[in-house]
Protein backbone atom coordinates (compact mmCIF):
# COMPACT_ATOMS: atom_id res chain seq x y z
CA UNK A 1 0.00 0.00 0.00
CA UNK A 2 1.37 3.44 -0.89
CA UNK A 3 -0.19 6.77 0.20
CA UNK A 4 -0.24 9.89 -0.76
CA UNK A 5 -1.67 13.17 0.49
CA UNK A 6 -4.61 12.45 -1.90
CA UNK A 7 -4.42 9.12 -3.84
CA UNK A 8 -3.89 6.06 -2.39
CA UNK A 9 -2.03 2.85 -4.42
CA UNK A 10 -2.63 -0.91 -3.93
CA UNK A 11 -0.43 -3.57 -5.95
CA UNK A 12 0.18 -7.38 -5.83
CA UNK A 13 2.42 -9.33 -7.03
CA UNK A 14 3.12 -13.34 -8.00
CA UNK A 15 5.69 -15.07 -6.05
CA UNK A 16 5.65 -17.92 -7.73
CA UNK A 17 6.62 -15.79 -11.12
CA UNK A 18 8.72 -13.23 -10.10
CA UNK A 19 7.27 -10.13 -11.50
CA UNK A 20 4.91 -7.23 -10.48
CA UNK A 21 1.73 -8.19 -11.13
CA UNK A 22 -1.10 -5.72 -10.93
CA UNK A 23 -1.70 -1.53 -9.71
CA UNK A 24 -4.56 -0.35 -8.83
CA UNK A 25 -4.49 3.76 -7.88
CA UNK A 26 -7.51 5.32 -6.62
CA UNK A 27 -8.63 8.29 -4.27
CA UNK A 28 -8.49 8.57 -1.14
CA UNK A 29 -12.21 10.39 -0.66
CA UNK A 30 -13.46 7.33 -2.26
CA UNK A 31 -14.32 4.53 -0.42
CA UNK A 32 -13.97 1.20 -2.38
CA UNK A 33 -14.62 -1.48 -0.63
CA UNK A 34 -14.26 -3.94 -3.78
CA UNK A 35 -10.67 -2.96 -4.55
CA UNK A 36 -8.93 -5.63 -2.42
CA UNK A 37 -11.29 -8.52 -3.81
CA UNK A 38 -10.85 -7.41 -7.62
CA UNK A 39 -6.97 -7.20 -7.07
CA UNK A 40 -7.47 -11.04 -5.94
CA UNK A 41 -9.71 -12.21 -8.78
CA UNK A 42 -7.21 -10.43 -11.23
CA UNK A 43 -4.59 -11.98 -10.13
CA UNK A 44 -6.21 -15.59 -9.81
CA UNK A 45 -7.12 -14.82 -13.24
CA UNK A 46 -4.19 -13.88 -15.14
CA UNK A 47 -2.15 -16.62 -13.30
CA UNK A 48 -4.01 -19.28 -14.58
CA UNK A 49 -4.60 -17.85 -18.19
CA UNK A 50 -0.71 -17.37 -18.62
CA UNK A 51 0.78 -19.84 -16.73
CA UNK A 52 2.18 -22.08 -19.41
CA UNK A 53 3.88 -18.89 -21.19
CA UNK A 54 5.93 -17.73 -18.31
CA UNK A 55 7.14 -20.98 -17.74
CA UNK A 56 8.23 -21.30 -21.22
CA UNK A 57 9.47 -17.83 -21.94
CA UNK A 58 10.32 -17.20 -18.53
CA UNK A 59 10.66 -13.60 -16.90
CA UNK A 60 12.88 -11.84 -19.52
CA UNK A 61 11.25 -13.12 -22.41
CA UNK A 62 8.07 -11.96 -21.52
CA UNK A 63 9.13 -8.33 -21.77
CA UNK A 64 8.63 -8.45 -25.64
CA UNK A 65 5.68 -10.33 -24.88
CA UNK A 66 1.43 -9.27 -25.42
CA UNK A 67 -1.54 -10.13 -23.29
CA UNK A 68 -5.23 -9.91 -24.57
CA UNK A 69 -6.71 -9.06 -20.82
CA UNK A 70 -8.55 -6.44 -20.89
CA UNK A 71 -11.57 -8.01 -21.81
CA UNK A 72 -11.00 -10.25 -18.50
CA UNK A 73 -10.40 -7.27 -16.40
CA UNK A 74 -13.57 -5.43 -17.59
CA UNK A 75 -15.60 -8.56 -16.79
CA UNK A 76 -14.15 -9.07 -13.60
CA UNK A 77 -14.42 -5.58 -12.56
CA UNK A 78 -17.69 -4.96 -13.24
CA UNK A 79 -18.46 -8.49 -11.05
CA UNK A 80 -16.62 -6.98 -8.26
CA UNK A 81 -18.75 -3.81 -8.65
CA UNK A 82 -22.18 -5.57 -8.94
CA UNK A 83 -20.84 -7.81 -5.11
CA UNK A 84 -20.83 -4.42 -3.59
CA UNK A 85 -24.09 -3.08 -4.62
CA UNK A 86 -25.82 -6.22 -3.60
CA UNK A 87 -23.94 -5.62 0.64
CA UNK A 88 -24.61 -2.55 0.47
CA UNK A 89 -25.09 -1.22 3.74
CA UNK A 90 -28.55 -0.58 5.20
CA UNK A 91 -29.66 3.04 4.78
CA UNK A 92 -30.98 4.90 8.21
CA UNK A 93 -34.97 5.18 8.38
CA UNK A 94 -36.05 8.86 8.02
CA UNK A 95 -38.45 10.12 10.78
CA UNK A 96 -41.79 9.27 8.77
CA UNK A 97 -40.73 5.69 8.50
CA UNK A 98 -40.40 5.62 12.10
CA UNK A 99 -43.45 4.19 14.78
CA UNK A 100 -42.89 7.39 16.68
CA UNK A 101 -44.11 9.23 13.57
CA UNK A 102 -47.30 7.39 13.79
CA UNK A 103 -48.37 8.66 17.01
CA UNK A 104 -50.13 11.84 17.67
CA UNK A 105 -50.22 14.42 20.43
CA UNK A 106 -53.08 12.91 21.51
CA UNK A 107 -51.79 9.86 22.38
CA UNK A 108 -48.81 11.43 24.45
CA UNK A 109 -50.62 13.56 26.65
CA UNK A 110 -51.56 12.14 29.97
CA UNK A 111 -54.52 12.87 31.90
CA UNK A 112 -54.87 12.72 35.66
CA UNK A 113 -56.84 9.79 36.90
CA UNK A 114 -55.94 7.66 33.73
CA UNK A 115 -54.61 4.51 34.59
CA UNK A 116 -51.69 3.12 32.99
CA UNK A 117 -52.73 -0.26 32.85
CA UNK A 118 -52.77 -0.31 28.54
CA UNK A 119 -49.27 0.96 28.35
CA UNK A 120 -48.23 -1.82 30.73
CA UNK A 121 -49.53 -4.67 28.91
CA UNK A 122 -47.96 -3.23 25.38
CA UNK A 123 -44.99 -3.22 26.90
CA UNK A 124 -45.09 -6.96 27.85
CA UNK A 125 -46.02 -7.86 24.56
CA UNK A 126 -43.47 -6.40 22.51
CA UNK A 127 -43.37 -9.61 20.59
CA UNK A 128 -47.50 -9.66 19.49
CA UNK A 129 -47.25 -5.89 18.43
CA UNK A 130 -49.31 -6.77 14.95
CA UNK A 131 -52.02 -9.10 17.15
CA UNK A 132 -52.60 -6.06 18.85
CA UNK A 133 -53.24 -3.56 16.29
CA UNK A 134 -55.29 -6.25 14.48
CA UNK A 135 -57.41 -6.03 17.90
CA UNK A 136 -57.38 -2.04 18.43
CA UNK A 137 -59.24 -1.51 14.73
CA UNK A 138 -61.41 -4.49 15.74
CA UNK A 139 -62.59 -2.71 18.52
CA UNK A 140 -62.71 0.66 17.06
CA UNK A 141 -65.63 -0.47 14.20
CA UNK A 142 -67.30 -2.36 16.98
CA UNK A 143 -67.45 1.12 19.22
CA UNK A 144 -67.51 3.80 16.79
CA UNK A 145 -69.36 5.81 19.05
CA UNK A 146 -66.84 6.12 21.96
CA UNK A 147 -63.64 7.92 21.98
CA UNK A 148 -61.23 5.89 19.54
CA UNK A 149 -57.06 6.26 19.79
CA UNK A 150 -55.83 7.63 16.14
CA UNK A 151 -54.83 4.76 14.34
CA UNK A 152 -53.52 4.04 10.72
CA UNK A 153 -56.60 4.12 9.17
CA UNK A 154 -57.42 7.63 10.34
CA UNK A 155 -54.17 9.09 9.29
CA UNK A 156 -55.20 8.51 5.81
CA UNK A 157 -58.60 9.39 5.97
CA UNK A 158 -57.19 13.24 7.75
CA UNK A 159 -54.37 14.54 6.80
CA UNK A 160 -51.36 16.01 9.09
CA UNK A 161 -52.80 19.35 9.72
CA UNK A 162 -56.25 17.98 10.32
CA UNK A 163 -55.49 15.99 13.23
CA UNK A 164 -53.39 18.52 14.81
CA UNK A 165 -56.22 20.89 14.76
CA UNK A 166 -58.84 18.10 16.11
CA UNK A 167 -55.58 17.11 18.56
CA UNK A 168 -55.82 21.08 19.80
CA UNK A 169 -59.45 21.40 20.29
CA UNK A 170 -59.54 18.40 22.26
CA UNK A 171 -56.81 19.39 24.55
CA UNK A 172 -58.51 23.10 25.02
CA UNK A 173 -62.09 21.66 25.99
CA UNK A 174 -59.88 19.24 28.21
CA UNK A 175 -58.50 22.25 30.32
CA UNK A 176 -61.78 24.28 29.98
CA UNK A 177 -63.59 21.88 32.52
CA UNK A 178 -60.38 21.64 34.71
CA UNK A 179 -60.37 25.41 35.10
CA UNK A 180 -64.30 25.80 35.76
CA UNK A 181 -63.73 22.83 38.57
CA UNK A 182 -60.96 24.74 40.19
CA UNK A 183 -62.65 27.79 39.72
CA UNK A 184 -65.84 25.95 41.85
CA UNK A 185 -63.87 24.70 44.64
CA UNK A 186 -63.63 27.15 47.61
CA UNK A 187 -59.97 27.51 48.27
CA UNK A 188 -58.52 30.49 46.99
CA UNK A 189 -55.49 29.80 44.60
CA UNK A 190 -53.04 32.61 45.24
CA UNK A 191 -51.60 33.15 41.85
CA UNK A 192 -47.81 33.76 41.57
CA UNK A 193 -46.18 36.54 39.76
CA UNK A 194 -44.06 35.19 37.01
CA UNK A 195 -40.74 36.66 36.26
CA UNK A 196 -37.88 37.35 38.93
CA UNK A 197 -37.22 41.01 40.35
CA UNK A 198 -34.35 42.42 40.26
CA UNK A 199 -32.96 42.23 44.05
CA UNK A 200 -32.53 45.87 45.66
CA UNK A 201 -29.78 46.11 48.09
CA UNK A 202 -30.62 48.39 51.25
CA UNK A 203 -27.33 49.92 51.36
CA UNK A 204 -25.81 50.06 47.81
CA UNK A 205 -25.15 53.37 45.95
CA UNK A 206 -27.26 54.22 43.22
CA UNK A 207 -24.84 56.67 41.73
CA UNK A 208 -24.04 55.12 38.81
CA UNK A 209 -21.86 58.49 37.97
CA UNK A 210 -19.39 57.52 40.80
CA UNK A 211 -18.45 54.29 39.74
CA UNK A 212 -18.16 55.81 36.05
CA UNK A 213 -14.33 56.87 34.98
CA UNK A 214 -14.39 56.00 31.23
CA UNK A 215 -14.30 59.55 30.32
CA UNK A 216 -10.99 60.35 32.41
CA UNK A 217 -7.90 61.10 30.80
CA UNK A 218 -5.29 62.38 33.64
CA UNK A 219 -2.35 61.21 34.79
CA UNK A 220 -2.18 61.86 37.90
CA UNK A 221 -1.82 65.59 37.70
CA UNK A 222 -3.43 68.17 39.46
CA UNK A 223 -4.57 70.99 37.16
CA UNK A 224 -6.04 67.99 34.71
CA UNK A 225 -7.48 66.02 38.22
CA UNK A 226 -11.99 66.56 37.83
CA UNK A 227 -13.19 66.94 40.99
CA UNK A 228 -15.24 64.31 41.68
CA UNK A 229 -18.94 64.38 43.33
CA UNK A 230 -19.84 61.91 45.52
CA UNK A 231 -21.57 61.47 48.54
CA UNK A 232 -18.88 62.25 51.15
CA UNK A 233 -20.84 60.13 54.31
CA UNK A 234 -19.77 57.11 52.38
CA UNK A 235 -15.98 58.05 52.27
CA UNK A 236 -15.76 59.40 55.91
CA UNK A 237 -18.39 57.61 58.02
CA UNK A 238 -18.32 59.51 60.91
CA UNK A 239 -18.94 62.81 60.11
CA UNK A 240 -18.87 63.97 64.43
CA UNK A 241 -15.07 62.60 65.05
CA UNK A 242 -12.75 65.46 65.56
CA UNK A 243 -10.68 66.27 61.97
CA UNK A 244 -7.19 65.11 62.05
CA UNK A 245 -7.25 63.29 65.28
CA UNK A 246 -6.17 59.22 65.76
CA UNK A 247 -8.91 57.33 68.05
CA UNK A 248 -7.71 54.43 69.84
CA UNK A 249 -9.22 51.50 69.75
CA UNK A 250 -12.37 50.71 71.72
CA UNK A 251 -12.24 48.23 74.21
CA UNK A 252 -14.37 46.68 76.85
CA UNK A 253 -12.31 47.05 80.45
CA UNK A 254 -12.52 44.25 82.94
CA UNK A 255 -14.60 45.82 85.42
CA UNK A 256 -17.22 46.42 83.18
CA UNK A 257 -17.46 42.75 81.89
CA UNK A 258 -17.46 41.82 86.06
CA UNK A 259 -19.68 43.94 86.35
CA UNK A 260 -22.46 42.61 83.38
CA UNK A 261 -21.48 39.21 85.29
CA UNK A 262 -22.46 40.23 88.44
CA UNK A 263 -26.10 41.70 86.73
CA UNK A 264 -26.73 38.76 85.48
CA UNK A 265 -25.59 36.08 88.47
CA UNK A 266 -28.48 37.96 90.49
CA UNK A 267 -30.82 37.91 87.98
CA UNK A 268 -30.90 34.51 88.34
CA UNK A 269 -32.65 32.54 90.81
CA UNK A 270 -30.61 31.40 93.65
CA UNK A 271 -30.06 27.59 94.34
CA UNK A 272 -30.45 26.28 97.77
CA UNK A 273 -27.47 25.10 99.23
CA UNK A 274 -26.02 25.00 102.27
CA UNK A 275 -23.75 27.53 104.01
CA UNK A 276 -20.77 25.33 104.95
CA UNK A 277 -20.70 24.26 100.96
CA UNK A 278 -21.14 27.57 99.65
CA UNK A 279 -18.47 29.24 101.94
CA UNK A 280 -15.73 26.01 101.02
CA UNK A 281 -16.75 26.37 97.48
CA UNK A 282 -15.17 30.41 97.25
CA UNK A 283 -12.46 29.03 99.54
CA UNK A 284 -11.39 26.56 96.65
CA UNK A 285 -8.42 27.36 95.46
CA UNK A 286 -7.06 29.91 97.42
CA UNK A 287 -3.57 29.39 98.22
CA UNK A 288 -2.37 31.13 101.50
CA UNK A 289 1.79 32.11 101.82
CA UNK A 290 3.01 29.52 99.82
CA UNK A 291 5.62 29.27 97.28
CA UNK A 292 4.31 28.63 94.01
CA UNK A 293 6.30 25.84 91.66
CA UNK A 294 6.43 24.12 88.58
CA UNK A 295 4.45 21.87 88.91
CA UNK A 296 1.39 23.99 90.64
CA UNK A 297 1.55 26.46 87.37
CA UNK A 298 1.63 23.76 84.32
CA UNK A 299 -2.14 22.93 84.16
CA UNK A 300 -2.57 26.48 83.93
CA UNK A 301 -0.08 27.30 81.61
CA UNK A 302 -1.46 24.95 79.06
CA UNK A 303 -4.70 26.25 79.56
CA UNK A 304 -3.10 29.91 78.80
CA UNK A 305 -0.99 28.89 75.90
CA UNK A 306 -4.46 27.01 74.21
CA UNK A 307 -6.12 30.01 74.83
CA UNK A 308 -3.39 32.41 73.02
CA UNK A 309 -3.51 30.16 70.45
CA UNK A 310 -7.18 29.96 69.91
CA UNK A 311 -6.88 33.63 69.60
CA UNK A 312 -4.43 33.90 66.84
CA UNK A 313 -1.26 33.87 67.98
CA UNK A 314 1.84 31.73 66.93
CA UNK A 315 2.15 28.78 68.48
CA UNK A 316 5.88 29.24 69.11
CA UNK A 317 5.27 32.99 70.29
CA UNK A 318 2.28 31.62 72.76
CA UNK A 319 5.12 28.82 74.36
CA UNK A 320 7.57 31.35 74.69
CA UNK A 321 5.74 33.68 76.44
CA UNK A 322 4.15 30.98 79.20
CA UNK A 323 7.80 29.65 79.46
CA UNK A 324 8.65 33.48 80.86
CA UNK A 325 5.76 33.76 82.82
CA UNK A 326 6.58 30.51 84.25
CA UNK A 327 10.37 31.69 85.26
CA UNK A 328 8.91 35.50 86.56
CA UNK A 329 6.58 33.53 88.65
CA UNK A 330 8.54 30.44 89.93
CA UNK A 331 9.77 30.32 93.45
CA UNK A 332 6.69 33.40 94.41
CA UNK A 333 5.47 33.59 97.62
CA UNK A 334 1.61 33.75 97.15
CA UNK A 335 -0.81 36.34 98.98
CA UNK A 336 -3.46 34.73 101.67
CA UNK A 337 -6.49 35.42 99.26
CA UNK A 338 -5.30 34.61 95.69
CA UNK A 339 -5.37 31.26 93.18
CA UNK A 340 -3.08 30.52 91.19
CA UNK A 341 -4.95 30.91 87.96
CA UNK A 342 -5.52 34.75 89.10
CA UNK A 343 -1.37 35.10 89.26
CA UNK A 344 -0.27 33.53 86.33
CA UNK A 345 -3.43 35.39 84.26
CA UNK A 346 -2.44 39.29 86.18
CA UNK A 347 1.44 38.18 84.98
CA UNK A 348 0.44 36.80 81.26
CA UNK A 349 -1.47 40.26 80.93
CA UNK A 350 1.61 42.48 82.33
CA UNK A 351 3.85 40.91 79.87
CA UNK A 352 1.74 41.23 76.60
CA UNK A 353 1.34 44.81 77.52
CA UNK A 354 4.55 45.68 77.68
CA UNK A 355 5.06 43.87 74.43
CA UNK A 356 2.69 45.77 72.50
CA UNK A 357 4.32 49.24 73.98
CA UNK A 358 8.02 48.95 73.02
CA UNK A 359 10.68 51.08 73.92
CA UNK A 360 10.48 53.33 70.68
CA UNK A 361 7.59 55.63 69.43
CA UNK A 362 7.02 56.30 66.49
CA UNK A 363 5.36 59.89 66.36
CA UNK A 364 4.75 60.61 62.89
CA UNK A 365 3.35 64.25 63.05
CA UNK A 366 6.45 65.32 65.30
CA UNK A 367 8.88 63.21 62.63
CA UNK A 368 6.85 65.22 59.78
CA UNK A 369 7.10 68.76 61.77
CA UNK A 370 11.26 67.86 62.12
CA UNK A 371 11.73 67.17 58.47
CA UNK A 372 9.91 70.58 57.45
CA UNK A 373 11.95 72.39 59.76
CA UNK A 374 14.90 70.88 57.84
CA UNK A 375 13.27 71.75 54.47
CA UNK A 376 12.47 68.43 52.89
CA UNK A 377 9.82 65.56 52.49
CA UNK A 378 9.43 63.44 54.71
CA UNK A 379 9.37 59.55 53.45
CA UNK A 380 7.00 56.60 54.19
CA UNK A 381 7.29 53.27 52.46
CA UNK A 382 4.69 50.72 52.52
CA UNK A 383 5.72 46.92 51.73
CA UNK A 384 4.14 43.85 52.63
CA UNK A 385 2.45 40.95 50.77
CA UNK A 386 -0.21 40.65 48.25
CA UNK A 387 -3.70 41.93 49.16
CA UNK A 388 -2.89 43.12 52.53
CA UNK A 389 -4.15 46.59 51.92
CA UNK A 390 -1.24 48.38 51.48
CA UNK A 391 -2.83 51.23 48.93
CA UNK A 392 -6.25 51.68 50.97
CA UNK A 393 -4.16 52.36 53.99
CA UNK A 394 -1.95 54.72 52.30
CA UNK A 395 -5.07 56.30 51.12
CA UNK A 396 -6.32 56.60 55.11
CA UNK A 397 -2.65 57.93 56.08
CA UNK A 398 -2.90 60.29 53.25
CA UNK A 399 -6.33 61.66 54.54
CA UNK A 400 -4.98 61.97 58.25
CA UNK A 401 -2.07 64.05 57.04
CA UNK A 402 -4.23 66.33 55.24
CA UNK A 403 -6.28 66.47 57.93
CA UNK A 404 -3.39 67.79 60.00
CA UNK A 405 -2.18 70.42 57.58
CA UNK A 406 0.05 68.57 55.31
CA UNK A 407 0.54 68.18 51.83
CA UNK A 408 1.65 64.89 50.51
CA UNK A 409 2.73 63.01 47.35
CA UNK A 410 1.82 59.75 46.46
CA UNK A 411 4.08 57.81 44.34
CA UNK A 412 2.92 54.80 42.54
CA UNK A 413 5.74 53.07 42.91
CA UNK A 414 3.55 49.50 41.81
CA UNK A 415 4.38 49.06 38.51
CA UNK A 416 3.58 45.41 38.23
CA UNK A 417 -0.13 44.55 39.74
CA UNK A 418 -2.91 45.54 37.29
CA UNK A 419 -4.97 48.59 38.17
CA UNK A 420 -2.53 49.72 40.83
CA UNK A 421 -2.24 53.14 39.18
CA UNK A 422 -5.98 53.72 38.81
CA UNK A 423 -6.34 52.92 42.29
CA UNK A 424 -4.55 55.58 43.96
CA UNK A 425 -5.49 57.78 40.88
CA UNK A 426 -9.41 57.52 42.41
CA UNK A 427 -8.11 57.75 45.63
CA UNK A 428 -5.92 61.45 44.87
CA UNK A 429 -9.33 62.26 43.04
CA UNK A 430 -11.28 61.70 45.98
CA UNK A 431 -9.00 63.45 48.59
CA UNK A 432 -9.06 66.73 46.46
CA UNK A 433 -12.82 66.40 46.09
CA UNK A 434 -13.02 66.51 50.23
CA UNK A 435 -10.50 68.93 50.70
CA UNK A 436 -10.02 70.93 47.51
CA UNK A 437 -7.42 73.64 46.72
CA UNK A 438 -10.08 76.37 47.76
CA UNK A 439 -10.47 75.39 51.53
CA UNK A 440 -6.38 75.37 51.84
CA UNK A 441 -5.67 78.76 50.37
CA UNK A 442 -5.26 77.30 46.83
CA UNK A 443 -2.82 74.79 47.84
CA UNK A 444 -3.20 71.33 46.38
CA UNK A 445 -2.90 69.10 49.24
CA UNK A 446 -2.59 65.48 47.62
CA UNK A 447 -0.93 64.62 43.87
CA UNK A 448 0.18 61.42 42.69
CA UNK A 449 3.24 60.53 40.94
CA UNK A 450 3.52 57.80 38.81
CA UNK A 451 5.12 56.71 35.56
CA UNK A 452 3.30 53.83 34.14
CA UNK A 453 3.59 50.19 34.55
CA UNK A 454 6.87 48.09 33.71
CA UNK A 455 9.20 50.97 35.07
CA UNK A 456 12.08 50.54 38.07
CA UNK A 457 10.23 51.03 41.17
CA UNK A 458 13.06 52.66 43.12
CA UNK A 459 13.68 55.58 40.08
CA UNK A 460 10.41 56.26 40.16
CA UNK A 461 10.68 56.60 44.25
CA UNK A 462 13.98 58.71 43.81
CA UNK A 463 11.89 61.23 40.77
CA UNK A 464 8.79 61.38 43.18
CA UNK A 465 11.31 62.26 46.33
CA UNK A 466 12.92 64.81 44.13
CA UNK A 467 9.90 66.79 42.82
CA UNK A 468 8.30 66.28 45.93
CA UNK A 469 11.39 68.23 47.58
CA UNK A 470 10.82 71.15 44.11
CA UNK A 471 7.42 71.75 44.51
CA UNK A 472 7.65 71.95 48.50
CA UNK A 473 5.50 68.69 49.25
CA UNK A 474 5.10 68.14 52.90
CA UNK A 475 5.35 63.79 52.96
CA UNK A 476 5.79 61.54 50.15
CA UNK A 477 3.85 58.09 50.86
CA UNK A 478 5.94 55.19 48.49
CA UNK A 479 2.89 52.82 47.42
CA UNK A 480 4.72 49.64 46.30
CA UNK A 481 4.07 46.13 45.00
CA UNK A 482 3.10 43.39 46.77
CA UNK A 483 5.30 40.42 47.24
CA UNK A 484 5.47 36.94 49.08
CA UNK A 485 8.50 36.78 51.34
CA UNK A 486 9.95 33.61 49.67
CA UNK A 487 10.23 36.17 46.01
CA UNK A 488 14.02 36.67 46.30
CA UNK A 489 14.28 38.53 43.14
CA UNK A 490 11.22 40.60 44.43
CA UNK A 491 12.52 40.88 47.59
CA UNK A 492 16.05 42.06 46.51
CA UNK A 493 14.26 44.84 44.74
CA UNK A 494 12.38 46.01 47.59
CA UNK A 495 15.54 45.92 49.79
CA UNK A 496 17.10 48.28 46.30
CA UNK A 497 14.46 50.52 46.45
CA UNK A 498 14.90 51.25 50.59
CA UNK A 499 18.56 51.12 50.12
CA UNK A 500 18.68 54.00 47.38
CA UNK A 501 15.82 56.49 48.42
CA UNK A 502 16.49 56.21 52.36
CA UNK A 503 13.22 56.66 53.49
CA UNK A 504 12.45 58.10 57.08
CA UNK A 505 9.89 55.29 57.84
CA UNK A 506 9.35 51.76 56.83
CA UNK A 507 6.28 50.08 57.51
CA UNK A 508 5.04 46.76 57.09
CA UNK A 509 1.35 46.66 56.45
CA UNK A 510 -0.49 43.03 57.13
CA UNK A 511 -3.54 41.36 57.81
CA UNK A 512 -5.07 40.69 61.41
CA UNK A 513 -6.06 37.38 60.11
CA UNK A 514 -2.72 35.96 59.99
CA UNK A 515 -1.63 33.57 62.52
CA UNK A 516 1.71 31.74 62.48
CA UNK A 517 2.21 33.37 58.89
CA UNK A 518 2.97 37.01 60.48
CA UNK A 519 6.37 35.24 62.03
CA UNK A 520 7.24 33.87 58.77
CA UNK A 521 6.36 36.87 57.01
CA UNK A 522 8.05 39.43 59.30
CA UNK A 523 11.42 37.65 59.93
CA UNK A 524 11.94 36.96 56.60
CA UNK A 525 11.22 40.11 54.87
CA UNK A 526 13.70 42.03 57.64
CA UNK A 527 16.33 39.06 56.63
CA UNK A 528 15.70 39.72 52.82
CA UNK A 529 16.52 43.86 53.68
CA UNK A 530 19.18 42.87 56.21
CA UNK A 531 20.73 40.37 53.38
CA UNK A 532 20.43 42.39 50.24
CA UNK A 533 21.62 46.24 51.69
CA UNK A 534 24.93 46.97 50.95
CA UNK A 535 24.93 49.50 54.08
CA UNK A 536 27.03 48.16 57.57
CA UNK A 537 23.90 48.78 59.43
CA UNK A 538 21.01 47.78 57.12
CA UNK A 539 17.41 49.12 56.94
CA UNK A 540 14.90 47.03 58.56
CA UNK A 541 11.06 47.64 59.21
CA UNK A 542 10.61 50.63 61.54
CA UNK A 543 6.60 49.92 61.99
CA UNK A 544 3.79 47.99 61.29
CA UNK A 545 0.38 48.83 59.77
CA UNK A 546 -2.54 46.31 60.59
CA UNK A 547 -5.56 46.07 58.20
CA UNK A 548 -8.44 44.41 58.73
CA UNK A 549 -9.14 44.75 62.55
CA UNK A 550 -13.03 44.67 62.17
CA UNK A 551 -13.32 41.40 60.34
CA UNK A 552 -11.68 39.20 63.69
CA UNK A 553 -13.91 39.89 66.29
CA UNK A 554 -11.52 38.99 69.67
CA UNK A 555 -8.85 37.20 67.55
CA UNK A 556 -6.38 40.23 67.83
CA UNK A 557 -2.95 37.63 68.10
CA UNK A 558 -1.58 38.65 65.66
CA UNK A 559 -0.95 42.15 66.78
CA UNK A 560 1.06 39.87 69.74
CA UNK A 561 3.15 38.05 67.24
CA UNK A 562 4.14 40.94 65.21
CA UNK A 563 5.33 43.42 67.98
CA UNK A 564 6.97 40.36 69.89
CA UNK A 565 9.09 39.16 66.73
CA UNK A 566 10.17 42.44 65.63
CA UNK A 567 9.81 44.55 68.61
CA UNK A 568 8.73 47.03 66.45
CA UNK A 569 5.61 49.31 67.70
CA UNK A 570 1.81 49.04 65.63
CA UNK A 571 1.67 52.76 64.26
CA UNK A 572 -1.39 52.34 62.83
CA UNK A 573 -4.48 49.83 63.14
CA UNK A 574 -7.09 49.65 59.62
CA UNK A 575 -10.63 48.96 61.19
CA UNK A 576 -13.12 50.09 58.11
CA UNK A 577 -13.71 50.78 54.78
CA UNK A 578 -13.42 54.79 55.01
CA UNK A 579 -11.22 57.02 55.63
CA UNK A 580 -11.91 57.55 58.89
CA UNK A 581 -11.45 53.71 59.74
CA UNK A 582 -7.93 54.63 61.13
CA UNK A 583 -7.06 54.19 64.34
CA UNK A 584 -4.03 54.28 66.83
CA UNK A 585 -2.80 50.93 68.72
CA UNK A 586 -4.25 50.82 72.11
CA UNK A 587 -2.68 47.93 74.37
CA UNK A 588 -5.26 47.33 76.99
CA UNK A 589 -7.85 47.10 74.28
CA UNK A 590 -5.56 44.42 72.59
CA UNK A 591 -4.67 42.31 75.83
CA UNK A 592 -8.61 42.48 77.07
CA UNK A 593 -9.73 41.43 74.17
CA UNK A 594 -7.23 38.22 74.09
CA UNK A 595 -7.44 37.49 78.16
CA UNK A 596 -11.52 37.45 77.17
CA UNK A 597 -12.59 33.85 77.37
Amino acid sequence: VHAQPQHQLLSTQATSLHCAFLQVGFQKILTLTYVDKLIDDVHKEFRDKYRNEFQQKGTLGLLNGTFDFKDDFLRLLREAEESSKVRAPTVMKTFEQSVKSQKTVKCMIETRGEKPKEKVKTKKNKGSKKEGVETVTASNKAAPGEKQPSSAGDKEELTKDEILQKNREEFFKRHMKAGEKSSKSPKPDTQKEKGKKPRVWDLGNSNAKVLDYSDSTTNGNSEACPVEEFDPDVALGDRNREPGRLYDLEYESDEEAEEEKVIQNTSKPSTKKGGLGGMFGMLKGLVGSKSLTREDMDPVLEKMKDHLIAKNVAAEIAVQLCESVAKKLEGKVMGTFTTVTSTVKQALQEALVQILQPQRRVDVLRDVMDAQRHRRPYVVTFCGVNGVGKSTNLAKISFWLIENGFSVLIAACDTFRAGAVEQLRTHTRRLNALHPPESHGGRTMVQLYEKGYGKDAAGIAMEAISYARNQGFDVVLVDTAGRMQDNAPLMTALAKLIAVNAPDLVLFVGEALVGNEAVDQLVKFNKALADHSMAQTPRLIDGIVLTKFDTIDDKVGAAISMTYITSKPIVFVGTGQTYCDLRSLNAKAVVAALMKA
